[in-house]
């Protein structure tokens, strides 16, 4: 086994006390986990053992609190005699009560740092999903991504997207020619749904400034990882927004990471609670996306934790790439729950000493079968094992004290602020007041009324007797013409005088 001083002990065997310890290797943490089991079983626990392991081994940690007690994990525990009784059955010797730093952050602002990433970078692939379109609407909301990248308009908020879709449905024909056919149905129903979100609160998630990455992987002076925890009480109420935020920030993980291979320990650790969230419902193209970025992500040094009741929640293809489980007591009263328990017990390595489907159902609360990947990555056989409690507190944390932690975050000053700088709601309002504005200015004046309404009538009589610079008046028009017949008359007497010369006539 590897040295202890590399690893996040989980607790201790029962099955063959002989084995001793059991731990979760950190350089094989980025084959990513299972922790399952259910309602009241030690999860959470579980959870917060592994997130504060990785942090004391340096490894920043990203994931969401859903019953709001995974906060804790900001506040040094208090320790009690069941407690110590506990650390000292697993034989923990340098066991003290220790915060973590810890960043919240809340899709809605209020218990955390507002979380926003822009519509643009979200894209229309998984907004479809948020705003439940069926096929046909998902087309359309395509071609209103690919008109704002063709017309150069910046898609940063909800705003920006109700103003392309009006502009969409404005020029419905001429879309529809170039770009495929948008029916005035599907505009509406997108728009409805558009209605809804905001009435939910999602629309300050799309906005500026946008998530930075970097600001998921902080370690502290010392050597900690930062611990970002997402509040999510609310947003669970919301299924397809919480898991549709999650699986983006895992895909721009995925996009956006360098390719590292296999590392002494992961760059990330991503836990993603309430797992069957992210495939109920989800269509066949999502689930293979979940597939491939669970599989390739691990070489960008990501380890991505599921946590869910049943271990079939997670579909067969992704559950076969989690190589570190951990399941807790699963009772089987209905046959859904009996299934659990046979899908359970196939997916551990055999232990001769442990009948696995009859442990699951008698696993006590904060009891766990566990296998983890060993040397050259081969799975311990299953073993029952006492889970080691955090260091931090196992429970709620006051408003004063997330309030305390929040002042002390070190991004607070980049995300508290909202930006909205000019994009495509406010282009195409100048242009739509400057189309206006040309339709309701005067026509232009001719140059007779120009000239009329510079000195009425009277100017009007003066100009026509004297002229203007454009025109000549009635007395310039009569002296020409007066010099002209002078002319004449003095030219034809020189022509007569001139001819009778040349002929002999007489003058």
């Amino acid at each position: 086994m590897d040295s202890t001083q590399n690893a996040i002990l989980l607790g201790k065997a029962v099955t063959t006390p002989e084995s001793g310890q059991v731990y979760l290797q950190a350089r094989l943490g980025n084959r990513h986990g299972l922790v399952a089991g259910a309602t009241g079983t030690g999860k959470t626990v579980t959870l917060m053992t592994i997130a504060e392991g990785f942090s004391r081994l340096g490894v920043p940690v990203f994931l969401a609190d859903v019953k709001g007690d995974v906060a804790g994990l900001a506040v040094a525990g208090t320790p009690n005699d069941k407690l110590l009784a506990r650390v000292a059955e697993l034989g923990v010797p340098d066991y003290a009560p220790e915060a973590n730093p810890t960043v919240f952050w809340d899709l809605f602002g209020k218990l955390g740092h507002p979380v926003r990433t822009t519509v643009s970078e979200m894209g229309p692939t998984l907004l479809a999903r948020i705003l439940e379109l069926n096929d046909t609407q998902s087309g359309v909301l395509d071609i209103v991504f690919k008109l704002a990248d063709d017309r150069g308009l910046l898609l940063l908020d909800l705003k920006d997207l109700r103003a392309l879709l009006g502009l969409v449905a404005e020029e419905r024909k001429d879309i529809s020619t170039s770009y495929g056919l948008v029916s005035a149905q599907s505009v509406g129903a997108i728009q409805r749904s558009l209605l809804r979100l905001e009435q939910e609160g999602a629309d300050a998630f799309f906005g500026e400034p946008a998530l930075e990455l970097s600001d998921l992987m902080r370690t502290t002076p010392n050597g900690r990882g930062m611990i970002n925890i997402l509040a999510s009480e609310q947003l669970i109420m919301k299924p397809r927004l919480y898991s549709s935020f999650l699986l983006w920030l895992l895909s721009e993980l995925f996009e956006n990471l360098p390719e590292v291979g296999d590392l002494d320990k992961p760059k990330l650790v991503f836990v993603f609670d309430e797992a069957h969230l992210l495939f109920d419902d989800a269509p066949p193209a999502l689930q293979q996306r979940v597939e491939q970025v669970v599989r390739i992500i691990r070489s960008k040094g990501v380890g991505v934790y599921f946590c869910s009741q049943f271990p079939d929640d997670v579909p067969d293809d992704i559950l076969g790439q989690l190589g570190n489980r951990v399941q807790h007591a699963l009772r089987a009263f209905t046959p859904r729950d009996q299934k659990a328990v046979r899908t359970a017990a196939e997916t551990f390595v055999p232990n001769p000493a442990l009948d696995v489907a009859e442990a699951i159902s008698k696993l006590g609360t904060g009891e766990a079968l566990v296998s983890t990947l060993q040397d050259k990555g081969v799975p311990m056989p299953v073993e029952r094992t006492l889970i080691a409690p955090p260091r931090s507190r196992m429970g709620a944390i006051t408003e004063a004290e997330r309030a305390q932690v929040r002042a002390g975050s070190p991004v607070g000053h980049k995300y508290d602020t909202e930006i909205d700088r000019e994009s495509a709601s406010e282009m195409l309002a100048k242009r739509a007041e400057t189309a206006a504005a040309q339709a309701e200015a005067p026509p232009a004046k001719t140059r007779e009324q120009a000239e009329a309404e510079e000195g009425g009538f009277g100017q009007a009589v003066k100009d026509a007797v004297f002229g203007t610079k454009r025109r000549q008046g009635m007395v310039e028009t009569m002296a020409k013409q007066t010099a002209r017949t002078v002319g004449n008359q003095i030219g034809q007497k020189i022509l007569r005088g001139l001819l009778g010369g040349i002929f002999g006539g007489k003058r």
